[in-house]
């Protein structure tokens, strides 16, 4: 990881932590508020950073970015929680540590990620992002929008019923399937920025449309990998349960130089910042080299 992002990367999780633990210091102390801090925890927070580093590429001050960041990160947060559940992927450990539902009970779970994600547009509405009403209600909107039936939602949707479906999902209906899953919220944050600095998004749309696949990709690759680490064989907690994959369709091979296009096509939309944009250049490439 290039010394430049991994610092900016962590500078952002810091001032979303700072945020999300001041919002969350306004409740009771009771179990849920309790099981939302232990959502919040960890994580690379990369949706905050594409946040705010986009909005540093448009003029945007961090104190203002930070809030729209920590917001995304509720979202995110809110959309593990209920991923884990029984009901949905049914995870007993989440970033190496009990589950939020398996540390307390579902029923906690289910109103921790209630809450996180009605705190999200809460904190969209903060008088420090210092946004006038139109452009606060455009980000609360699109976000909305990200998260619900045309986007996140979606995808958890489409991938649930994958599970069952009589045939295995085309590389079409895979895509278009995490393109709701793990790419809407990941374009909403690149967008944001640049909504707060006044821009057009389109070109963020473009970088962050192609990082989100990329994204996704490099995931599928990294279960495979994993599985070959722990048993010499390459299949895959998606295709182990019958699941279309990047890696099922692609081939290992093809699955690595379909996202290192991806990446190419996200820096070339970057083509017009110049060097300006070289940590967010970093970050695309940075979705592809992780190691988890």
């Amino acid at each position: 990881m290039p010394g430049v992002f991994r610092d900016r990367l962590q500078e952002c999780a810091q001032g979303v932590t700072v945020c999300l633990e001041a919002a969350l210091d306004a409740y009771d102390d009771v179990p849920v508020t309790r099981a939302m801090r232990y959502a919040c925890a960890g994580g690379k927070r990369l949706r905050a950073f594409l946040v705010m580093e986009a909005g540093r590429l448009f003029g945007v001050e961090d104190a203002r970015s930070v809030w729209a960041a920590a917001a995304v990160e509720a979202v995110h947060a809110y959309s593990l929680v209920h991923d884990d559940l029984p009901c949905m992927d049914d995870d007993d450990l989440r970033r190496g540590r009990p589950t939020v539902h398996v540390k307390w009970d579902e029923a906690t779970a289910v109103l921790a990620g209630d809450a996180l994600q009605s705190l999200a547009f809460a904190l969209l509405c903060r008088d420090e992002m210092g946004a006038g009403p139109a452009l606060r209600l455009e980000l609360v909107r699109s976000l909305a929008r990200a998260a619900g039936a045309a986007g996140m939602v979606l995808g958890q949707a489409q991938d649930i019923a994958a599970e069952t479906a009589p045939a295995r999902l085309t590389l079409a209906q895979i895509t278009a399937l995490q393109a709701n899953k793990t790419g809407a919220l990941i374009g909403w944050s690149a967008e944001a920025g640049a909504l707060l600095g006044g821009v057009d998004p389109t070109a963020m749309r473009l970088y962050s449309r192609a990082l989100g696949l990329a994204f996704q990709i490099a995931d599928d690759i990294l279960d495979v990998e994993g599985d070959v680490a722990a048993t010499g064989k390459r299949v895959g907690k998606d295709a182990a349960a019958g699941k279309a994959t990047f890696v099922s369709l692609l081939g290992l091979e093809g699955a690595r130089a379909r996202a290192a296009a991806l990446v190419e096509e996200a820096e070339a939309a970057l083509a017009p910042y110049g060097e300006r944009a070289q940590t967010l250049r970093e970050a695309a490439r940075f979705v592809i080299s992780r190691e988890g």
